[in-house]
């Protein structure tokens, strides 16, 4: 019987950018669900990267006094170390300028050429610098104003190869009738399946304009615009146009995890793309939504630290005193500044667990310490500590085996099911819910029971061989989240190896805790924060 296989992808982020926590909620969904599927036994394969290619590359590159090759590789390792600081698990990392990418891109963009679907014209329109894209008129604001960047679109005249979009509506609108799951949530499907209705336009997919790009095979004397470049990277990382067994193996079985604003290029564009080129389009496209900057208590060191960072990054300069009165934005939070704060799981924890994926969600100070002190240090790690206090006291430190009939039986199996069957869906905040349901039934398995007030005996083991049992449950369910936090559980409860080695959900059933074994108690996991 074959193994399962599960291709996740981020978006891969462009190099102008100081990794920010936008970013980091992308790139942490992304990684747990790679961890959950581990977890399962799946064949997995998780990919992330940066976009490196185009004229804000080039501009920034010059400012800086270097060439864009150098200037790159600089700017993309900043998110090679932000993924390292929030144990981020990607098997790949891939930069669109690396010679393995040059070449997927030609083979890929030359077969769509060769297929009759690319041809040369002239284009003239309204150009955003910062979005690298062209614009229609009603996407602008007065005077042209680009509504996301809020500076004037550029207007562009300049030859140009042309894709034949426009060949593709029907067929296009056919996948989307006999693929309902390919882009979910549904109100994100139906939003792409409206503009395709709404008619396609052939769209331009190479500059003169610049050099920094990957050449055009048949024509050197351009490049091709960065998102259909950009685009490719995904078909790259699995051996397109360089092993083709390898590349059959993983595609179109993917799971591309992007953000809305980039909905277009990913389910109108990219799967017209593979259906030029004679390949599948992307089994699945999920939609995040943004987070937005609520509250009034960031801390305003770390601010001043990310917006200094973002401003030496872009070249500009930084006014110290500014974010004292300017509204805060998300792209001034970097995840160092917050995993300093509250530590690498708890914002982990935090940004799958507080906003549904697929749905905008604020991000504030007061939500993640709400959060640290309610979730984290009252639940969870007030149960490790009391279970571990207690063995202790009554059992001499070595963990009792778990009682079958414990009534932590039936809760434990009911948040395994609730657990599987939200990862399954792509949501990670109701997994959590499941997994801290266990939880707080286990506290109150302990208030009701009362083992410290007990002689110790075959009662006390009993509760106390099950609240270690559901521990261990814990620890594996929560470790696409928290993979720190649950290996130091399953430490302390005297287990050998780690929660990763479980198989999910077979090596759950109730009764899995050996007992017998030495069960450690340390200093309290989440130490509570002030509000």
């Amino acid at each position: 019987m074959a193994v399962p296989r599960f291709y996740v992808t981020t978006p891969i982020y462009y190099v102008n950018d100081v990794p920010h926590i936008g970013h980091a909620y992308a790139t942490v969904n992304a990684d747990a669900l790679a961890r959950w599927h581990r977890l399962l036994g799946d064949d997995t394969f998780f990919l992330t990267g940066t976009d490196e290619h185009g004229v804000k590359v080039a501009q920034a590159a010059e400012a800086s006094g270097e060439d864009p090759a150098t200037w790159t590789e600089r700017t993309a390792g900043r998110f090679v170390e932000a993924w390292k600081g929030l144990d981020i698990s990607n098997d790949d990392f891939i930069r669109t300028s690396e010679p393995r990418h040059h070449r997927a891109v030609q083979q890929f963009l030359q077969r769509i050429y060769d297929n009759g679907y690319i041809e040369l014209g002239t284009y003239a329109g309204w150009y955003c610098v910062g979005c690298e894209a062209y614009k229609d008129e009603g996407e602008l604001l007065e005077g042209h104003v680009c509504p996301e960047h809020l500076v004037p679109a550029q207007w562009l005249e300049e030859e140009n190869y042309f894709f034949k979009l426009s060949a593709f509506e029907d067929r296009l609108v056919e996948w989307y009738e006999s693929s309902p799951d390919a882009v979910r949530p549904e109100g994100k499907r139906n939003e792409a399946l409206s503009f395709i209705k709404g008619g396609l336009h052939d769209i331009s997919i190479t500059r003169t304009s610049t050099r920094w790009g990957v050449p055009v095979p048949w024509d050197e004397r351009h490049v091709f615009y960065v998102w259909y470049d950009a685009l490719v990277n995904y078909i790259t990382a699995i051996g397109f146009g360089s092993d083709e067994e390898r590349f059959e193996t993983w595609w179109p079985a993917v799971h591309h995890l992007i953000g809305k604003e980039i909905i277009r290029f990913h389910c109108v564009w990219w799967p017209a793309m593979c259906m030029a080129a004679g390949i599948d389009p992307p089994a699945h496209v999920f939609v995040h939504g943004w987070l937005l900057v609520g509250g009034s208590r960031l801390s305003k060191t770390r601010i001043r630290q990310a917006a200094a960072a973002a401003a030496a990054a872009a070249g500009a300069a930084h006014d110290a005193g500014a974010e004292d009165e300017a509204p805060l934005k998300l792209t001034q939070i970097t995840p160092a500044a917050l995993t300093e704060d509250f530590g690498v799981d708890p914002v982990r924890y935090y940004l799958l667990r507080a906003t549904p994926l697929g749905a905008d969600g604020e991000f504030s100070y007061e939500g993640i310490t709400d959060r640290y002190n309610a979730d984290l240090a009252n639940n969870l790690g007030n149960l490790v500590s009391r279970v571990a206090t207690v063995v202790g006291s009554k059992c001499n430190g070595i963990g009792p085996r778990p009682d079958p009939q414990s009534r932590l039986a039936q809760a434990a199996e009911d948040a395994l099911s609730r657990c599987c069957a939200a990862w399954e869906r792509f949501a990670p905040h109701e997994g959590l819910e499941a997994t801290w349901h266990l939880i707080r039934e286990t506290n109150a398995e302990l208030e009701a029971t009362e083992p410290w007030k007990a002689e110790p005996g075959p009662a006390v083991d009993a509760v106390l061989g099950s609240a270690l049992e559901a521990l261990r449950i814990v620890a594996v369910l929560s470790s696409p989240a928290m993979p720190q936090t649950s290996a130091e559980v399953w430490r302390r409860i005297g287990l050998s190896g780690g929660p990763e080695d479980v198989r999910v959900p077979g090596g759950l059933a109730w009764g899995g805790y050996p007992g017998g074994v030495t069960v450690e108690r340390g200093a309290p996991l989440f130490p509570r924060r002030k509000s």
